[in-house]
C-alpha cells in the first residue's frame, strides 16, 4: 500500500479555500500537518480566522500558523468583491473553537519540513509570500519538498487584470522565487480551474444535506453570484480544491512540462504567467502546468468529501 503524502496546505480562505480545508481533511491519502495563512483573499488576520472557523464547522483540529500580512514588496491586494468583508460571507459559521499556534507560518513550514520522516508536499492555494519567504530563510528544506503543488497563474487565461491570476498577481515577486527554485511544481491553473465549477443545480443540491454541506451552499451561493456579476461564470469555481486533489488523485488532471516566466516589470502584464506552450524559446521545463481536467473524478472526490464531513461535524 502506498504510504500517505505528507502535506501542508498553505491558503488565504476564501471561499474555494474553504472547500480546500474540507478536502484536505477528509481524505486518507494525506497526511495534513498543519495549515498555513497568508493574506489575499483578505487580510491575514480574516484568512486566520476563517481557517480555524471551517476546522471548527467539521469538527477537526489541525495546527494553523498565522503568516505574512503583505506581499514580499507590493501593497496587499485583497479581493471582498468576490469573497465579501469577512473573506467567507454568505453563511454563518462557528467561532473557531482553538486558536492558532504562536510560530510564524514561515516557521511553522521549516519546522515540519526538516520534522518530517519524508518529503512534504506543500500545496499552496494563496499568493506565495509564505513559501517564498521560507525558501528564503531556509533554503536546505527544499531538497526535502517533494513537489510544490500551487493554484495559480495561467496558460491562457485571467481573473484580476486582462493578462493575470489573482494570486500571482497579488505577490509575483514571492512567485518568481518560487517556479525559479528547482524544486519540482505542478501549476493549476485557470485553465482547468474555471472549469472546475459546481453549478448552481449542485449547489441547491448541497443545501439539502446534512448542515456542513448547508453551511457550504450558503457560501457557494454568494461566492458563484460574485463570479457570475464579475466574470460572467455561471456556477461557483472550486479553484483550489482542485490543488488539493491533484495530490489526492493526479489523474484528475492532465499535465505537461512547461517554462514558465512570471512577469515582474510590465505595465499591463504585472503577475502574467508566460507559458511557452509551443516552447519556441527552448527554455527547459520548471514545471507541469496543468491544461485539462477530469471533472467527474474531481466532484467525486468533493462530494465524498463534503459527506464525510457532515457525518463528522
Amino acid at each position: 500500500m502506498e504510504a500517505t503524502k505528507k502535506v501542508i496546505l498553505d491558503c488565504d480562505p476564501g471561499h474555494d479555500d474553504a472547500l480546500a480545508i474540507v478536502l484536505a481533511c477528509a481524505a486518507e491519502e494525506i497526511e495534513l500537518l498543519g495549515i498555513t495563512t497568508v493574506a489575499g483573499n483578505q487580510t491575514v488576520d480574516k484568512t486566520t480566522r476563517n481557517a480555524l472557523r471551517v476546522l471548527t464547522l467539521i469538527g477537526m483540529e489541525v495546527p494553523v500558523a498565522r503568516g505574512a500580512e503583505r506581499p514580499l514588496i507590493r501593497e496587499l491586494i485583497t479581493a471582498p468583491e468576490v469573497h465579501g468583508e469577512s473573506g467567507l460571507d454568505g453563511a454563518e459559521l462557528p467561532e473557531p473553537a482553538f486558536g492558532p499556534r504562536e510560530e510564524h507560518a514561515v516557521e511553522f513550514i521549516v519546522r515540519a519540513i526538516r520534522g518530517s520522516s519524508a518529503p512534504v508536499t506543500l500545496i499552496p492555494t494563496g499568493p506565495l509570500t509564505n513559501v517564498a519567504l521560507a525558501l528564503r530563510l531556509a533554503p536546505d528544506i527544499a531538497r526535502r519538498i517533494e513537489r510544490i503543488v500551487l493554484m495559480g497563474g495561467a496558460a491562457r487565461e485571467s481573473n484580476v487584470t486582462p493578462a493575470a491570476e489573482f494570486n500571482i498577481y497579488v505577490d509575483p515577486e514571492a512567485a518568481h522565487i518560487v517556479f525559479t527554485s528547482g524544486i519540482p511544481i505542478t501549476m493549476v491553473g485557470l485553465d482547468v480551474t474555471n472549469r472546475a465549477l459546481f453549478t448552481p443545480e449542485e449547489i441547491a443540491q448541497l443545501a439539502r444535506g446534512g448542515p456542513v454541506r448547508r453551511t457550504f451552499a450558503g457560501l457557494l451561493e454568494f461566492y458563484a453570484a460574485a463570479n457570475e456579476r464579475l466574470l460572467g461564470i455561471r456556477g461557483a469555481p472550486l479553484h483550489d480544491p482542485l490543488a488539493v486533489a491533484a495530490v489526492i488523485d493526479p489523474g484528475v488532471l492532465a499535465t505537461e512540462p512547461l517554462h514558465v516566466e512570471v512577469e515582474l516589470c510590465g505595465v499591463q502584464t504585472r503577475g502574467a504567467t508566460v507559458v511557452d506552450v509551443y516552447r519556441v524559446t527552448r527554455r527547459p521545463p520548471n514545471a507541469e502546468v496543468a491544461l485539462a481536467l477530469d471533472l467527474a473524478r474531481f466532484k467525486e472526490l468533493m462530494w465524498r468529501a463534503l459527506e464525510r464531513a457532515d457525518r463528522r461535524g
